[in-house]
């Protein structure tokens, strides 16, 4: 072979050892590339739901795991800084983040158009209280990305209730009926509204002792471009629906929101309310107490009531509403309503006896009424009915110097027709030459105190018994044939009763 072939060849036979290495070099210089991670605050992650519910109602100890899928739905890898349980140890919720367990996870790498598995579990022991089990637990799971919150919210059922109209109500609207027949909630375990629960063509029939719980959450609705926000707890009745609470003196029907911890006994707002629409009758509600909503109970236009020994209270707006409604209330008690105790809107027929409107520490009075409704700022424009309203044995108290505000749009004695009778009362204002100066002419007899009278045993810490020494509510009530007992469950006495709602012991 010449000996340049021979330098060729051998040469050639050199580089063949090196040529898987050569081969293989592009894929190491692939491996050498820095791998890029998106820092867009716009680039945000994406989830496989925004609420992870855990859908068992536990009868007894145990618990249930679900699947969270997280996407990164980029061209380039993405960062999550932290991925942790807004509660932390407290948490009823535990976390397995890519096969890790634990309440917190840091760094967390999704590479391009792939994803990433969270795992949730969630143990519910249904004995326990709801002070450490509520009925519904609901906690954020929280991912931080690129300086981006993001949250979804895992849901589970922390005791072994009736859920209407059904665990999964949030945010909605149902529409209940039984074919006019009668629905009686007599299950011994608590009932839980969850949503808006609506009763047409139905009685629903309330025993003694029933709790019923409802789940108050904010919600929106979308209307042409506006979205509205409301608070979707509360519980209406529409058409031929209506409501029977038949509870008794040592077992009461109680109304109130799902969260029992001690944090949550007064805190007004929890719930939006009881909603009596248009045109229901024969609505009655006997020894309840329905607390910690926005509004106590509505009753609109032409609707029939009948309270009796039931209180209204703590509540973010007015108490008890009746908008062109018909109500017989009798020793019922209002206090620590935002609004007004009692608000008496666009006339309507109402009869009030031995009740206790209590407004103290609040802005609103203790009793509003009037007979129309204005349809602007300046009431230039109004609808109108007749009012007619007796109050007989009432207190009508508050912290503030007038406790009734009047609004007569009609001036026109017979459509703003109202008498007080044997009631303790609280006005200044109210008597100006430009108000109402002949007031009394219509309260008689009256007491109209002031904030150095005695009449309840503490109102600052809501207590409206009658002080037993110096009450200026002591025998000043005229007796009423048919009701001879007190809230509590007292006789009254046969010939000088006390006005209230409550008569003194002694």
């Amino acid at each position: 072979m010449p000996p340049l072939l021979e330098q060729i060849f051998k040469h050639t036979m050199r580089l063949r050892h090196y040529l898987p290495l050569l081969l293989l070099l592009p894929l190491f210089l692939s491996f050498c590339q820095k791998e890029k991670f998106t820092t867009d605050a716009a680039d945000k992650l994406e989830f496989s739901t925004d609420t992870l519910r855990f859908d068992t109602t536990f009868t007894e100890i145990g618990s249930a795991t679900r699947i969270l899928k997280v996407y990164n739905r980029h061209k380039e890898s993405i960062r999550i800084s932290k991925i942790y349980l807004e509660k932390g140890a407290s948490s009823k919720f535990n976390l397995n983040v890519d096969g890790l367990p634990g309440d917190s996870h840091e760094n967390i790498e999704i590479a391009p158009e792939d994803s990433l598995y969270v795992f949730a579990e969630v143990t519910i022991n249904p004995d326990e209280p709801v002070s450490s089990s509520p009925f519904v637990l609901a906690e954020n799971l929280i991912f931080e990305t690129n300086g981006n919150l993001q949250t979804v919210v895992l849901e589970a059922w922390g005791q072994n209730a009736v859920y209407l109209p059904s665990r999964f109500g949030a945010g909605g609207v149902v529409g209940l009926g039984c074919d006019g027949g009668e629905w009686v909630w007599d299950d011994p375990r608590p009932y839980v509204i969850y949503g808006v629960l609506g009763i047409d063509d139905c009685t629903v029939r309330i025993p003694a002792g029933a709790r019923i719980h409802v789940h108050g959450g904010l919600a929106k609705q979308v209307a042409d471009t506006a979205i509205y926000r409301y608070n979707d707890g509360f519980l209406a009745f529409f058409g031929s629906g209506k409501l029977i609470v038949e509870g008794t003196l040592e077992n009461p029907v109680i109304f109130e929101g799902d969260r029992l911890e001690p944090e949550f006994a007064e805190e007004a707002g929890q719930w939006t309310g009881i909603w009596l629409q248009a045109g229901t009758k024969g609505h009655r509600i006997e020894h309840c107490i329905v607390r910690n909503s926005i509004i106590g109970i509505r009753a609109d236009s032409a609707v029939d009531l009948t309270l009796k020994n039931t209180q209204i209270y703590n509540t973010a707006s007015s108490g008890l509403i009746g908008v062109h409604a018909k109500i017989d209330a009798e020793n019922c008690l209002f206090w620590g309503n935002t609004g007004f105790s009692i608000q008496l809107e666009y006339g309507g027929e109402y009869n009030f006896t031995y009740c206790t409107a209590a407004s103290y520490g609040v802005d609103g009075e203790a009793l509003r009424m009037g007979n129309a409704l204005c349809l602007d700022d300046f009431c230039v424009n109004y609808v109108s009915n007749p009012l007619k309203a007796r109050f007989q044995n009432c207190i009508l108290m508050g912290s503030r110097a007038d406790q009734i505000t009047l609004f007569d749009r009609l001036d026109d004695p017979a459509q703003f027709d109202y008498q007080f009778k044997n009631c303790i009362v609280r006005v200044r204002d109210l008597l100006d030459a430009n108000a109402y100066p002949d007031f009394f002419d219509f309260c008689q007899p009256c007491l109209n105190a002031d904030s150095q009278d005695t009449i309840f045993l503490d109102p600052n810490k809501n207590l409206f018994r009658l002080d037993t020494m110096n009450s200026i509510a002591n025998r000043y009530a005229a007796p009423i044939p048919g009701i001879d007992k007190d809230l509590d469950g007292k006789t009254r006495d046969a010939t000088m009763p006390d006005a209230g709602c409550y008569e003194i012991e002694f």
